[in-house]
């Protein structure tokens, strides 16, 4: 589950079409990033050259974490990603959703060898590899990098594959009978799931997962296996990327500086371009002061970039044709949405009759209209591949079709046929100006349809744990994959940990289950297309848009477009021009 833009990127995100999948992070619950088509695809003239410092500004104060098994939020695994930890697999580092979502070898020498059916996955590390110590990298460095999961006091908000994916048993609660490294308990059972020989690890897997190779891009990072790593690893971390860390201090005015790491060899990493001679991430800059320092580019900003632009900053900077260049205004991975509490709203055709009420083209205006996105049709957004079809949600689905505005005489038709009357719902949501709007969007627009709407402003930082423990009728969110496959849509949002719509559906989760284990791709791909329908004309939750993402560097920083697995700049190849 990928959160949306990283602790980088505040200003709105993980992943991606990697949050990684995740939450949304927006003001309405969603996020943004990219396309092929996306506006600043072109980079400054001339070639990558080494040399040069590139900044990061960002309101910020700090990254979560620097943990390679706790970070899971989309930008920040880009960036650190391409700095200071390298992962077994990656994705491509180029414009367009195909291109940029194309798993390439990193650590490893090839994507993995399959066997078993899916349940047996090898990967053998290249030759080179090494910590910023000198030491090589080994394969029992990525097993206990990978047996850190286990450990849920300390990479609690990270990715837990590793725990789901890998044959170890569970009690009858579903916890796992290891431990992790820490405690040891159940060491011998992980130590048969996870194997090294020589510098081949092998994972045996609890049931086939075809796209494990992808999931490896997330917590399977290797760390040290002598250092016994605690939760302070989070802050200072071993580096085997082409960087290392020379100072981090959080809060308003704190700064990560990283430099490079002399250990690195670029023998050993074809992914990696490593042009810069150092990183800077500035915290805790106001956000329209980093625009408008982006959006001057003199001195040291002609190598700054910001990672979301403000709303104010938008017509500055996509009306005027000087910042072509340097601009992106592109699809992210995440799908803005409304969770419909089946428990609260157990009857399809009132559920059905919300998502008909409600007028979509007002919250996206009140987004940033073309620039927030377009209308989304399920949770399953185009970027992610051959896994999205159109569902025809609002093309005739429900039975009629559906205007951007909202049909409130459709919708009182619905609850007349479901005997409801004086309909009263209650609408979660995580409180700021904006998103206090959109409840207002709701309250008039169902209003029309006889439904009454009672806001529930939430506070921001507190909502997702509050909306989990007591969730009311409708919870407003956000959704990107944590890699380009349904797999990290459906599964997350109507059957296991992201159900905020208290799905309970057998016959469903059957399906489900069935499609996460099919071994050809595009018989896979139709069992997502059918069950990506399915939930649409259940209405579990009520799809508003599919987000955009616009962001901007200097003058001297390259290249600019957008980077479809993260949504984020192409970290790994970006250089200074002179």
């Amino acid at each position: 589950m990928q959160k949306s833009k990283a602790t980088l990127a505040i200003g709105i995100a993980a992943g991606a079409l990697i949050l990684t999948a995740c939450s949304g992070g927006s003001s309405d619950g969603g996020s943004a990033s990219g396309d092929s088509s996306a506006s600043g695809t072109t980079a400054p003239s001339g070639e990558g050259q080494p040399g040069g410092t590139l900044t990061i500004l960002t309101p910020a104060e700090q990254i979560l974490s620097l943990d390679p098994q706790v970070v899971y939020t989309g930008e920040d695994i880009a960036f650190l990603s391409a700095t200071i930890q390298r992962s077994l697999t990656a994705y491509q580092v180029a414009p367009g959703d195909a291109e940029g979502t194309t798993l390439v070898p990193d650590m490893a020498t090839d994507t993995g060898t399959v066997s078993g059916g899916g349940t047996t996955w090898e990967f053998t590390i290249r030759d080179g590899v090494t910590w910023e110590n000198g030491n090589p990298v080994t394969c029992e460095d990525v097993a206990y990098g990978v047996s850190r999961q286990f450990d849920i006091g300390l990479t609690e908000g990270g990715p837990v594959y590793a725990v789901s994916y890998l044959d170890i048993p569970t009690d009858d609660e579903g916890n796992s009978a290891y431990a992790g490294p820490a405690d040891g308990t159940g060491q011998e059972l992980f130590d048969t799931a996870v194997t090294c020989e020589g510098n081949t690890i092998t994972f045996n897997l609890n049931q086939a997962v075809p796209d494990f190779n992808y999931a490896v891009t997330l917590g399977f990072s290797a760390v040290p296996a002598d250092m016994a790593a605690g939760v302070e690893y989070g802050d200072q971390p071993m580096s085997n990327g082409p960087y290392k860390i020379s100072e981090y201090s959080k809060g308003k005015g704190g700064t990560l500086v990283l430099v490079r790491n002399e250990a690195w060899s670029a023998d050993s990493d074809p992914y990696r371009k490593a042009y810069p001679d150092s990183w800077v991430v500035n915290f805790g800059i106001e956000e329209s002061v980093a625009d408008q320092r982006v959006i001057q580019s003199s001195g040291e900003d002609e190598f700054a970039m910001v990672q979301s632009l403000t709303t104010a900053s938008l017509p500055v900077v996509f009306e005027d044709p000087q910042y072509e260049s340097r601009r992106i205004d592109a699809f992210d991975p995440y799908t803005v949405y409304a969770a419909v509490n089946v428990e609260k709203v157990p009857d399809e055709k009132v559920r059905q009759a919300i998502g008909v009420a409600l007028d979509r083209e007002a919250l996206l205006l009140n987004a940033g209209g073309t620039f927030a996105g377009e209308y989304a049709d399920g949770v399953v957004k185009p970027n992610i591949g051959i896994d999205y079809a159109p569902t025809g949600l609002w093309d005739g689905l429900l039975g009629q079709a559906v205007p951007g505005t909202g049909d409130p005489e459709f919708a009182k038709k619905l609850l007349s046929e479901a005997g409801v009357e004086n309909l009263e719902i209650t609408l979660d949501y995580a409180q700021s100006d904006d998103n206090d709007k959109a409840a207002a969007i709701w309250v008039e627009s169902l209003g029309r349809a006889g439904i009454t709407v009672k806001p529930n402003p939430i506070e921001r930082g507190q909502y997702y744990g509050v909306v989990f423990e007591n969730g009311n009728e409708i919870m407003l969110g956000g959704w990107g994959p944590d890699w380009p496959n349904a797999s990290t849509v459906i599964p997350p949002l109507f059957v296991q940990g992201w159900n905020l719509s208290r799905v309970d559906d057998k016959a469903f989760a059957e399906k489900v289950s069935a499609a996460s284990v099919e071994l050809d791709r595009e018989t896979q791909a139709a069992a997502w297309h059918a069950l990506s329908k399915e939930a649409a004309a259940q209405m579990w939750v009520v799809p508003t848009r599919f987000g955009r993402d616009q962001r901007l560097a200097g003058t001297k920083v390259g290249p600019i477009f957008s980077w479809s697995a993260y949504g984020s700049f192409p970290y790994p190849i970006m250089y200074a021009t002179p």
